[in-house]
């Protein structure tokens, strides 16, 4: 190319870097590499060549270049080719506007790349069965069913806040996944209504979210002199309100966070009102006690509030009423022995003690204990089959199939069984059984009969 072209080529470089956010001398950089591969395919090209380019003048130069086995350069001669100013110029605008596309994708992914975590508005652009495309200004998000609420409808042009759960970068540029389930969108929400919250003042310390349904939060205040739970709901429940609006009526519950675990649990039941809470570390559970008309309240339609206060505080919850609590109670104050029901060669059941010894049928434990001791009856039916696949009975409640021992020593040996049922009595000895009551009847002096009534007894 003319100097006077080169200079002109210098300005509009210079100008597209400075438009674009690229530096000029990644511009010349790419232009060059791009000039040696179209050097190279011209015809009496050498194998290796370098192009430099002037960043003063804009002159362009091939040096060919003849290289030994070690890959030293041995010879080097300017080889620029007549008319390669016209090749120069088309391959110069075809970088140009490739290194543009990839600068703007990088500067896309760039200011998103550090985003996860964070809360963007959109517009609903596309809407199917597998996605939803939110139009964010300079990219484009996708939301995918997945990550959508149930029963949620996206309309075309509506406005949509979502949670950036991702940013994948590929080679159209980035790819931004949102959600609409996440509980971080409920952090999010609360710190764009509540400033106490953006200002570290009140923190959420805990979120359990079922999307569309219900979602429960457990705040703190940093300030003995804010109260968490007032600042998340505003002046009339305004700034709840909000949320809950975002949220498309979804119900959001604010309970006050206490380190200690039972107080936790406690609050995080509300609304219902626990009495006791009883903490088995070992196992994580937390057996809650609570009167018999807040039960259901406290387990929530289809268990919901008992599941989201689990999730809340990371504590397994058994939510039991007193009348529960007394009854296993009092059963297990009794001394069960551990055995099963098996059936024996002749199709009987029979009991088998867990620490070994002979099994023993209903009839003979009903003969030895004198059928005192209350003892639960055999599988029968399906039960019947069930315990002949070998099923351990498991000692310590209600329906476990424990047998309550007459003693400590009696616990391992003594063969409970249920106390058979009165033996069918022949046909022809309840006839003689029922004339010998009629009989006797006869002999009894007439009289008012029991429990009839008052104008009854007046006309006998």
């Amino acid at each position: 190319m003319a100097m006077k072209d080169n200079l002109a080529f210098l300005e509009a470089l210079q100008q597209v870097a400075a438009d674009k956010g690229i530096s000029v001398d990644t511009l010349l950089d790419a232009l060059a590499n791009a000039l040696v591969a179209a050097y190279k395919r011209m015809p009496g090209a050498a194998e290796e060549a370098v192009v430099t380019i002037e960043p003063d003048t804009g002159d362009i130069r091939v040096y060919a270049q003849e290289l030994d086995e070690d890959g030293t350069v041995v010879r080097e001669w300017d080889d620029t080719p007549k008319d390669f100013g016209r090749i120069a110029a088309q391959t110069a605008k075809q970088v140009i506007f490739q290194r543009i596309r990839e600068a703007e994708r990088d500067q896309k992914y760039e200011e998103y790349a550090g985003r996860e975590g964070d809360i963007v508005t959109g517009i609903i652009q596309q809407s199917d069965n597998r996605y939803t495309l939110l139009d964010l200004g300079k990219v484009e998000a996708l939301l995918p069913q997945a990550e959508q609420v149930p029963f949620e409808h996206y309309e075309h042009n509506a406005r949509l806040k979502a949670y950036i759960v991702e940013v994948r970068k590929t080679s159209k540029g980035p790819q931004i996944v949102v959600s609409r389930t996440h509980p971080g969108l409920i952090k999010r929400l609360f710190e764009l209504e509540v400033p106490e919250i953006a200002n570290g003042i009140v923190e959420i310390k805990a979120v359990a979210r079922e999307p569309g349904h219900r979602t429960k939060i457990a705040v703190w205040s940093n300030d003995p002199n804010v109260d968490p739970v007032g600042a998340c709901v505003g002046a009339r429940g305004a700034r709840v309100r909000m949320v809950t609006t975002e949220l498309r009526g979804e119900k959001v519950d604010i309970v006050p966070y206490s380190e200690d675990p039972r107080e936790f649990v406690m609050r995080a039941l509300q609304p219902a009102k626990v009495k006791e809470v009883q903490l088995d570390e070992e196992s994580g559970t937390a057996t809650v006690i609570v009167n018999d008309y807040q039960l259901s309240l406290a387990i929530g339609k289809e268990g919901q509030n008992a599941r989201l206060a689990a999730r809340l505080t990371g504590w397994r919850i058994d939510i039991k009423s007193e009348s529960q609590l007394a009854e296993e109670q009092a059963y297990a104050a009794e001394e069960w022995a551990e055995g099963e029901w098996v059936q024996n060669e002749s199709g009987e059941m029979v009991w088998q003690p867990a620490g070994g010894g002979e099994p023993v049928s209903a009839e003979e434990w009903e003969a030895s204990s004198g059928g005192e001791t209350r003892v639960p009856q055999p599988p029968t039916g399906e039960a019947q089959a069930g315990a002949t696949t070998g099923g351990d009975v498991q000692a310590g409640g209600p329906g476990a199939g424990g047998v309550p021992a007459t003693s400590a020593a009696d616990a391992g040996t003594a063969p409970p069984g249920p106390l058979p049922e009165e033996e069918a009595v022949p046909e022809e000895e309840a006839v003689v059984a029922e004339e010998a009551v009629v009989a006797d009847a006869a002999t009894v002096p007439a009289g008012p009969e029991v429990g009839a009534s008052s104008g009854d007894q007046g006309t006998n």
